[in-house]
């Protein structure tokens, strides 16, 4: 949007590409990230869900929670796959004819309520509000090309914490989206997180937690860099 002060000059806000009907959300879906998290790779694509209050646009704040509080905030950089078309049951070999296109996403997860806190389950430490920050555009399908060929990497304040590439997927683009449409409907504006490659936080010795005053950014090949500030809630 623009400034309509004459003050100031014209300023943009940058919004995040899509707003989501849904985030779905693939984990251990890398194979060294699974290695590194102690966990068997999964048969699987193991599902977890963001809510849509969980979107952040690119510059805006992730907020640390303070009420439900945390003090083990993780990044995870992941490559985003926006679904343009309605899609049921699509195979592998035509998964790709359902994706509008690709922008980049940070799983922002709460370790302590995601593995001690959650009563088992994810939900509970990904889906706090800004725990999912996009952008900062989206590439269209036929622009990218093979979404499964990108370097991909994280940087806290300039420091370089995830380098890899999204040929190291476990589970496909394609295969992720023949799992997520099987027997269900994914509607068009539906956002799928692919995955984190290894090198988050969490398994770092020792580990290293988002605090307030970082800057989080994350890359991926031809998509561009999403950066967001951290802040502690309320503030």
């Amino acid at each position: 949007m623009y400034s309509t002060t004459k003050e100031k000059a014209d300023v943009v806000t940058l919004l995040a590409p899509v707003e989501p009907e849904i985030i779905l959300c693939i984990g251990l879906n890398y194979k060294f990230h699974a290695e590194e998290s102690g966990a068997p790779v999964p048969k699987y694509p193991v599902l977890f869900i963001k809510g849509r209050n969980a979107l952040q646009h690119p510059g805006q704040p992730v907020e640390i929670p303070t009420v439900l509080a945390s003090d083990e905030v993780d990044y995870e950089c992941e490559l985003a796959v926006v679904i343009g078309k309605t899609c049921k049951n699509a195979t592998v070999k035509n998964a790709l004819d359902f994706v509008l296109g690709y922008t980049c996403g940070n799983d922002i997860s709460a370790r302590d309520w995601q593995k001690k806190k959650g009563g088992g389950q994810w939900c509970r430490g990904k889906t706090f509000d800004t725990f999912a920050p996009m952008g900062p555009r989206m590439i269209t399908a036929d622009e990218l090309g093979d979404p499964n060929s990108l370097k991909i990497g994280t940087t806290v304040n300039g420091e370089t914490v995830q380098d890899w590439n999204t040929n190291d997927m476990i589970f496909s683009v394609p295969e992720i989206i023949a799992f997520l449409s099987g027997s269900t409907t994914l509607l068009p504006g539906t956002v799928i997180l692919t995955g984190t490659p290894h090198g988050v936080g969490m398994a770092r010795k020792p580990p290293l937690w988002l605090k307030s005053g970082d800057i989080v950014s994350v890359e991926i090949e031809k998509i561009g860099r999403l950066t967001n500030p951290i802040v502690n809630e309320g503030e």
